[in-house]
């Protein structure tokens, strides 16, 4: 059979042609069935493959497999995104950074999904989908118009103004991927099993780039998005092809939980960092990225990660953001990908096993004959898991259920004031926020621009006058 001629019935100039030409009929069935929904955030990335090595003892605070021995190395896969563009958005734009990371350990799949910003923009999940709403299109006239709505949702959620502090510095318009350090914005928990000693540890992860931190101005990134809008995309494909491989150092921030309960800052406020004066960064492995995938659709594209994947030593705090992310994560894939996505060969464990989930579109692994219900005196028999202390036993919780919002206080424009002293201390860098605040604000309307002066007044005397002398230039000559 050719697969380009089709079948006709009369010449080649008045000829109808038939339905039955099966091979034209599915080519075009699976053309117009080929794209599936797109991510509703981080919907532009790039992705890897890569070794992470433990390069430090650390089983005084987990008792996870993959941690329990120096120079142990365990599979992972990584996909790094934009957050708030499409699919074709340039990578070089003012924007946050999604690093995702999937490790193949012999207990499972373990996630991480972390930030290339310190701080979250929120602290109450339930503000998720305006703050994702207030960065998309316009809904009438679908144009890119996020001055107004993004600044609007700020001015009435100052919380998130920590956040801001990086997203308008040069950190948030990185040369590439390589070159950005990586944050945990959340809490999570390191345990250890019963029949050691049954602690745990709150911890916060921390990933250095040993490339070195290296920025774009915002003229830079403006340049290189008309230029090249796949930079960073190309950069890591380009990079590990060539042998240099990126890599980054691993490091572990573990608060005790008796010094949490009294700490000034909630550990559990995703708006907030946590000092490493208080809380030093203890260094404990090394993740390298040598190899790309060999079809982006089928890997990257495929991936599907979420922090409900989790391996014994491994734990989650009562962080809201995370609490919140435990759920949409999982749907979002499930909405994407079908209900059977973590049997897709990039998102499989090294040992699959969970017969009590069965059948679903594209099962691919359904257990033939094997009971659909656990325990069974059919099946296999279960091996039972290391005992760890039940949450109960880690952390009590008990009050009356009502409706909470977070109050933002003066305590929440400290730290944003620390991190305008901070761009203090490197020439320029305090010129550059103003410069990237006012290009940002300028396409705002005045009452939303009056909004923003005053608000970062409150973080620093004289920023709010600054910003609105170098936003209303601008203004002024539109």
């Amino acid at each position: 059979m050719n697969p380009q001629a089709s079948l006709r019935v009369g010449n080649q100039l008045r000829s109808t042609l038939l339905l039955q030409d099966i091979n034209m009929i599915e080519a075009l069935s699976h053309l117009t069935h080929e794209r599936i929904p797109e991510r509703v955030v981080h919907a532009k990335g790039a992705g890897a493959y890569g070794e992470f090595e433990v390069t430090h003892d650390i089983t005084s605070f987990t008792s996870a497999a993959f941690l329990n021995t120096v120079g142990k190395k365990t599979r992972l896969f990584t996909r790094f995104s934009t957050v708030a563009g499409e699919k074709g958005s340039a990578d070089s734009v003012r924007d946050g950074r999604g690093f995702a990371f999937k490790f193949y350990t012999e207990e499972g799949n373990l996630d991480w999904l972390f930030f290339n910003l310190p701080a979250f923009f929120i602290r109450d999940p339930v503000k998720l989908p305006d703050l994702v709403h207030a960065q998309k299109r316009n809904p009438q006239t679908n144009l890119k118009d996020a001055s107004s709505p993004f600044h609007s949702f700020f001015n009435s959620n100052t919380e998130g103004f920590n956040s801001l502090m990086t997203l308008f510095s040069d950190a948030a318009t990185p040369v590439s991927y390589r070159y950005t350090n990586i944050f945990g914005i959340n809490t999570y928990k390191f345990t250890k099993e019963a029949s050691q000693d049954g602690s745990f540890h709150y911890v916060k992860i921390h990933l250095k780039t040993n490339q070195g931190v290296a920025n774009l101005t915002l003229a830079e990134a403006i340049k290189l998005s008309g230029e090249d809008p796949d930079s960073a995309t190309r950069d890591l494909f380009d990079s590990i092809a060539n042998g240099t491989f990126p890599s980054w150092t691993v490091y572990a921030q573990i608060i005790d939980p008796e010094a949490a309960q009294n700490y000034t800052t909630n550990i559990f406020d995703a708006t907030k960092t946590i000092s490493e004066t208080d809380f030093p960064l203890i260094p404990f492995g090394k993740i390298t990225l040598n190899e790309n995938p060999v079809n982006f659709f089928a890997e990257v594209e495929q991936s599907a990660f979420s922090p409900t994947n989790i391996v014994p030593g491994w734990s989650v705090s009562p962080d809201p953001i995370l609490q919140a992310r435990l759920f949409a994560y999982g749907d979002t894939q499930r909405y994407r990908l079908g209900v059977n996505f973590n049997q897709l060969p990039v998102n499989r464990a090294n040992y699959y096993y969970n017969p009590s989930r069965r059948d679903g579109a594209n099962n691919i692994m359904n257990y033939g004959a094997i009971p659909n219900y656990i325990p069974s005196s059919f099946g296999p028999k279960i091996v039972p898991a290391p005992q760890y202390l039940q949450l109960a036993s880690h952390e009590e919780w008990a009050g009356t259920v009502t409706e909470f919002q977070s109050v933002v206080t003066a305590a929440d424009f400290v730290q944003p004031r620390a991190a305008w002293q901070a761009l203090g201390l490197v020439p320029g860098q305090q010129e550059n926020f103003v410069g990237n605040v006012a290009a940002s604000l300028s396409g705002a309307v005045s009452q939303v621009r009056q909004q923003t002066y005053a608000i970062f007044s409150q973080i620093d005397g004289g920023l709010g006058g600054l910003i609105q002398s170098a936003t209303e230039a601008l203004v002024s000559a539109m």
